[in-house]
């Protein structure tokens, strides 16, 4: 048997660049502590907790958490890449729906050092060895040196343009609208207004890859209270936001096809159709939307994954304006990572809280009018793609 999912607490503290953050057991407790408030309950009633880190020793999940108290649960840490943090939450999803616990704690945290992803292990085989070996044999005119991430997803756009003959503009334009979203969120790391020339005339990272078309290396803490339908009842919670459908996918084959897919189109597009076979529900019926734009060329892609519109059909889904207010969808209402910034164990759950605070009316001068149904996209490369379902009520 199982019973329905229901995240009754979420918080999140501001994210700050490297270097002005607090200790990661700060930030995280503070998370916590602040979900625990949302929800109106006390920590003694949390029964599991599952922590989402990428940079730091094991059990530092324990340690942020013996902060708020110490009742001797199980904790479980959890390293998934950049979906860590959703890891953490689909691990406490499905402890809550298959009754294992009544009521459970997500939480992700994390203390970034500048400039671009690096691997903190240079005596062992890569865990992305194998996608970026593949890469140069797609693609033998990169690079051998830089940063993988970059690489990845600079190759993963070219790709796109090449496939379907877009105009690279697009990457610029998905950069104004996130950091035209952002100006409201009193949680974003980056509020200055952006225009398409400015995007497009900054420093080139790779191909068709500006800098303003990178999320920044950040630091900062969310966290998700996740309970049953019988739990929430009981302690009187009347705001709760059910987690309709939700699913994790990994690499594939496929994986080895093209860049799109070795960056994570084809688990996006995996994961997405298993939700809304789920759910019974599709794309149609969503008005808000988090996804993983790490680099913008992914959040082009991802709203084809999504199924948000047709295969090739990006170019005319942003000219349309339909990512955003007015459109069909409002896509990354908190800025995303590219402004609110991408600290990689907490962005699963700071979309989670954004999507939760939309979901209930709560969401300032960025709530997207009538939010019923919120989706949710989290990926991490090597690999994990975490697609989730929300609904209001």
């Amino acid at each position: 048997m199982t019973t329905k999912a229901k995240v009754i607490g979420v918080n999140m503290v501001k994210f700050r660049k490297p270097g002005t953050q607090e200790p990661y057991e700060v930030m995280a407790s503070k998370a916590i502590q602040g979900a625990l408030e949302d929800a109106g309950i006390d920590y003694t009633e949390i029964q599991q907790a599952y922590a989402g880190y990428v940079y730091g020793d094991s059990t530092c999940g324990q340690t942020a958490l013996y902060k708020v108290g110490m009742t001797g649960i199980p904790v479980i840490n959890v390293n998934n890449n950049c979906s860590s943090g959703s890891t953490a939450l689909f691990l406490a999803r499905q402890a809550v729906q298959s009754g294992a616990v009544e009521c459970a704690l997500a939480f992700g945290f994390e203390e970034m050092r500048p400039g671009a992803l690096k691997s903190s292990w240079e005596d062992r085989t890569a865990p992305l060895a194998w996608a970026v070996d593949r890469l140069h044999e797609l693609r033998p005119e990169l690079e051998e040196s830089g940063s993988r991430a970059i690489k990845m997803f600079g190759a993963a756009g070219t790709d796109y343009l090449e496939t379907y003959g877009a105009n690279p503009d697009i990457f610029a334009k998905v950069a104004v609208k996130s950091r035209n979203h952002a100006i409201q969120n009193p949680y974003s790391l980056f509020t200055t207004p952006l225009t398409v020339e400015e995007v497009l005339n900054a420093p080139v990272i790779s191909a068709n890859l500006t800098r303003f078309m990178a999320c920044p290396p950040t630091c900062g803490a969310a966290a998700a209270i996740v309970c049953s339908e019988d739990f929430a009842r009981k302690h009187g919670i009347t705001d709760a936001v059910e987690i309709v459908a939700q699913s994790m996918t990994t690499d594939t084959v496929e994986s080895y096809d093209d860049p799109m897919n070795l960056a994570g189109a084809d688990m996006t597009w995996r994961a997405a159709q298993q939700v809304y076979e789920q759910a019974g529900i599709g794309p149609e019926d969503v008005q808000v939307v988090e996804l993983h734009d790490c680099f913008t060329p992914n959040e082009v892609i991802t709203y084809e994954g999504l199924g948000l519109c047709s295969r090739g059909g990006a170019e005319k889904f942003i000219n349309d304006k339909n990512n955003t207010y007015g459109g069909k969808y409002v896509v990354n209402p908190s800025g995303g990572l590219m402004s609110k910034g991408h600290p990689l164990g907490a962005t699963g759950l700071a979309q989670c809280t954004e999507l939760v605070w939309q979901l209930r009316g709560q969401a300032g001068g960025r709530q997207v009018e009538g939010a019923r149904v919120a989706l949710q996209h989290n990926l991490g490369l090597g690999g994990a793609g975490v697609v989730t379902m929300y609904r209001k009520g």
